[in-house]
Formats: C-alpha cells, sequence, structure tokens
C-alpha cells in the first residue's frame, strides 16, 4: 500500500502540489480519499508574515468531482498555525491548499470551475439539471451564486453598442474590447449619463469604437475627454447606403426606359358615358325588376297600398319607385359614387401603377407622405377593385430603387454582366444617379484604403450636389462628428466583432425566458465562453 499511495496522489491531485494522500476508501456509493498537507509554513492573510508554529489541526470535507458514477470526498486534514507577528489582529489562521481549497470552500476548486462553467452555459434550472447528469447535484441557487460572485474582466481599448433587452422598448448598451475581443461590461441602458459615468471610472481608457448614435458620442466625450473616439466604418456605410436608396427612390422616373415614338397617331376611342350603376353591380338589375314590377302593376290599375302588399315592401318604397322614371333615377344614396379623401390622390397612384408599383403598403406610405389623411385599406381597396384590372405599359419591368442602390453600393468588378447592363442603363438616363454613383465609388475607396484625410473634400463635393438631398444630408451629418469619422477612416479599428455578441446576447436572454433579471443577463454575457 506504500507503493501505491505515491501513484494516487500524482493521480488524483496531479495539479496540486504539497499533498500527500493517506488512504482511499470506497464504499457502494461515495469515495474517501485522506488527504493532508506536507508544507511547513504556511502565510497569514491578514499580514503576510509566514509561520510554522501549529496551534491545532482539523478534518474539512470538501466534495471533488465524480469518479466512476460515485461521489468523492477528500477528508483532508488542515492545520490552524498561529500568526509570529504581534501588531496582526488576527492570533490564528488555518493553512488553504493553493488549487484545492478556499476559505469557507465546500467544494474542490476542480468541482467548483466545472460548476461555474454549467452555470454560465445554461444558468440556474437548466444547469441544476445538467450538473444532476453529470453527478454533482446542486440547486439553481448555488448555480446562481457561484456565477455572481465571479470577478470581472478589466476594460482596454472598448467598443460600444446597443443591444434590445425588449424589442424596440428596453435598450442596453454592450461593451466590447478590441484586443481581446471578449465583452467587457453590459450596462442596463443606453443613455449618456450611465456611459458617461462608466467611463469615468476607468480613467486609463484611451480609444473608443462606436457607431454615430448621439447618445454614445456625448456619453464618450463627457466620460473620457481624453480618449479617442473612432466611428465605425460598417455603420458609415451602412448610412451611406440608406441615403443612397432615397436618391435613387426620389429619381425613381429615370428607371423605366423611355417608350418609343409611334411611327403613325393612334386613334382614340370615344368616352362612353357610362350609367351611375353598372350592369354587373349587386343592387343594378334587382332595382330593375322592381322598377319593372312596380309599374307593371300601377299600369294595371292596383293601388299603392295593393302593390305594397303583393310585393311585401314599404308604402314609402312603393312610392318612390312610382316616382321614378327610369331605373337610374334610383341610383343615389351611400351606394352612389361620392368623393372621397383618396379622390385627389388617385391621378398619382395610376401613375404609380403605370411605373411598375404594384405594392398597396408601398402606395399607401407614398401618399400618407404627401398628406394623405386615410388609412390603408381604403387604398388596399382601390388598388384590388380598380388598379388591378387596368393594364400595365408593355415591356420589361423597371428595377427596383432598392435593386439599383445596391448595384450602386456593389463593386463594379463584382456585378454580373446583367446587373452592370442595367446599372448602365439606369445611368445613362439619369445624370444626378451617375453624380451619385461617383461618389459613392470614392467614399468606398476611402473606407478600403483608410485614407481618411480626403474625408473633407468629399462632404464638400458630397453638399453641392443639391440635386441629391439625401446624400448633402448624410454629409452634412458626418460634419457634426467630423473628428471620430475621420479616425473611423484611417484608424484600423472598428465595431465588426460587437455585432457577433450582439447575437450571442439574444441567444442567452431567450435561454433564460424572461426569468432572470439583468445581473445574471450581465454576469454570462462577460464571463461565457
Amino acid at each position: 500500500m506504500d507503493e501505491v499511495r505515491p501513484e494516487l496522489a500524482e493521480l488524483l491531485f496531479s495539479s496540486v502540489g504539497d499533498v500527500v494522500v493517506e488512504s482511499v476508501t470506497v464504499t457502494d456509493m461515495v469515495v474517501r480519499v485522506e488527504a493532508r498537507s506536507r508544507v511547513l509554513q504556511a502565510a497569514c492573510p491578514a499580514c503576510g508574515c509566514r509561520s510554522g508554529r501549529v496551534h491545532g489541526s482539523y478534518l474539512r470535507f470538501p466534495r471533488d468531482l465524480p469518479s466512476a458514477g460515485k461521489l468523492v470526498v477528500v477528508v483532508l486534514r488542515v492545520r490552524r498555525f498561529v500568526c509570529a507577528e504581534e501588531s496582526c489582529p488576527r492570533r490564528t489562521f488555518v493553512e488553504q491548499v493553493p488549487g484545492l481549497t478556499r476559505r469557507f470552500g465546500r467544494r474542490t476548486e476542480r468541482l467548483r470551475s466545472m460548476l461555474v462553467s454549467v452555470g454560465l452555459a445554461l444558468a440556474g434550472r437548466a444547469g441544476a439539471r445538467m450538473a444532476d447528469v453529470l453527478g454533482t447535484p446542486v440547486s439553481r441557487n448555488t448555480l446562481l451564486r457561484l456565477v455572481t460572485s465571479l470577478p470581472e474582466p478589466p476594460p482596454v481599448v472598448p467598443r460600444v453598442d446597443e443591444y434590445a433587452q425588449r424589442k424596440s422598448r428596453i435598450y442596453g448598451t454592450v461593451l466590447v474590447d478590441v484586443e481581446t475581443r471578449r465583452p467587457i461590461d453590459l450596462l442596463p441602458n443606453r443613455e449618456a449619463d450611465t456611459l458617461a459615468a462608466w467611463l469615468a471610472e476607468r480613467p486609463g481608457i484611451e480609444i473608443i469604437c462606436r457607431d454615430r448614435a448621439l447618445f454614445f458620442a456625448d456619453g464618450a466625450t463627457r466620460g473620457a475627454p481624453q480618449a479617442l473616439q473612432v466611428a465605425d466604418r460598417w455603420h458609415l456605410w451602412h448610412n451611406l447606403g440608406e441615403a443612397a436608396e432615397k436618391c435613387v427612390y426620389r429619381h425613381r422616373s429615370c428607371l423605366r426606359p423611355m417608350p418609343a415614338r409611334p411611327d403613325a397617331p393612334q386613334e382614340t376611342a370615344e368616352p362612353t358615358v357610362a350609367s351611375p350603376w353598372p350592369t354587373g353591380h349587386r343592387f343594378a338589375k334587382r332595382t330593375r325588376v322592381k322598377h319593372a314590377t312596380v309599374h307593371a302593376l300601377l299600369a294595371a290599375g292596383h293601388s299603392k297600398r295593393s302593390v305594397a302588399r303583393q310585393l311585401g315592401m314599404g308604402l314609402n318604397t312603393i312610392m318612390r319607385f312610382s316616382r321614378a322614371t327610369t331605373p337610374e333615377d334610383l341610383f343615389t344614396g351611400q351606394w352612389q359614387s361620392r368623393a372621397t379623401r383618396l379622390d385627389a390622390f388617385k391621378p398619382y397612384l395610376d401613375q404609380r401603377w403605370q411605373d411598375g408599383c404594384t405594392n398597396a403598403w408601398k402606395l399607401w406610405e407614398e401618399i400618407s407622405e404627401q398628406g394623405y389623411p386615410g388609412n390603408y385599406s381604403s387604398v388596399r381597396d382601390y388598388v384590388r377593385k380598380t388598379l388591378r384590372g387596368k393594364p400595365q405599359p408593355i415591356g420589361p419591368r423597371p428595377p427596383s430603387a432598392r435593386a439599383v442602390a445596391r448595384w450602386i453600393l456593389t463593386h463594379p468588378d463584382a456585378l454580373n454582366e446583367h446587373d452592370r447592363l442595367q446599372l448602365k442603363a439606369v445611368l445613362a438616363n439619369c445624370p444626378e444617379l451617375t453624380v451619385l454613383t461617383e461618389h459613392v465609388r470614392s467614399f468606398a475607396h476611402m473606407v478600403t484604403e483608410l485614407e481618411g484625410e480626403r474625408l473633407p473634400e468629399w462632404i464638400e463635393s458630397a453638399r453641392a450636389a443639391t440635386d441629391l438631398p439625401s446624400l448633402s444630408r448624410f454629409a452634412q451629418h458626418l460634419e457634426r462628428d467630423l473628428d471620430a469619422v475621420i479616425a473611423g477612416l484611417t484608424l484600423p479599428w472598428n465595431s465588426g466583432v460587437v455585432e457577433g455578441h450582439v447575437n450571442r446576447i439574444k441567444m442567452l436572454k431567450r435561454q433564460m425566458f424572461g426569468r432572470a433579471g439583468f445581473e445574471l443577463l450581465r454576469k454570462r454575457v462577460l464571463l461565457y465562453t
């Protein structure tokens, strides 16, 4: 047995030094490992003075990782030393075995590390179920306490972005380290004051990567005035794409090719005057039959009361039918074509239908911007009942504004032949879109080649494009945050990794099903790998 003990010590405590295994007892459910420390001295946790004077000893029973489906309990004899420093407030102290125990710990460090990993990955209830499967049953509250007691990593170069705690209602702020690509902290909101207070507590921050949101810019300026702010290039390109799409939509009439001029003038048909109610109307036939029946009975000598009794109609209705010389005189009231709030916008809807826009929601959004006070259902009914029956112009459907904007934003070498020919045809019909394409490609060259020093010249040129108001507004917004944008187009820093962490936050948030609070979410985001 004496020859086996060193092998047991190396097997059970390979990562822990200065531990001697005295015996191993195996029962049906538990493996008991009796061990002790063989160091001669220990350091006082209060003053740091080392002492070898033993005051006494006692047994500790920390649980260890299971073995072969059995619980493992370490029966560890620890000693209490007398502190040699007379001025120390602690007269005695208990030795701790590094890598095996900690003060007041009921588990070994490796078991604690495993439970922490389970808690970070699965949180409370799910983590407790997994720990039970692994042979180390603990409660969900124990896992949550282990997670919340972990220390937090220090920040270096943070990237700032927002995430949704509850979509469209509650937003928070996530900060990610540029160098380690790990999250630094989670803030409960996206207010400038919260970010400024967080940065003020960490004066060593020198670089802050962010998007161009005003609350992030204000918070970074007030909280860390010494730090260099860097605007993210992806958000700059995304904002330029939105401005380019608005410019293309403004010149959407140029997207359809001009129709060929006919060789001979076409004969126009004479307009026909339709009756107030068309023949196929659901009430027209019934009204005509009733009108003929009433006049036939009156011509046969029946009185109005007699006709009303025979037809089962009211006397006032019979009198109204008798006064009408033709059925068309009865086509009045709520079924007659009356003026509506949509009439003033029908020519525009007809023109847009001819341009190829067949989306009722899109048409409603367009006329709403022009002052239409009605709701979507009126436009939808007009499109379904009136415009659906009208033929559209013969020829290929014009490209959408989003498709043209995508062609402009794509590198010319990356476009296929079909898209390149379509873009060439669109630019040939619209010189304004040609100017837009030149500005977009110039900005793309600055982004890819990191030539931020050319930005002031580009802004001046873009603001001069009066026919492209969306591009001019984009350039004006860049001037408000000029230093950060120039730094973003010059330095290699960017916020791309933050978007991946935002997706990971969504996964962790959905795992907890809304039962846990912000503090647990914060710990899992910061420490879960």
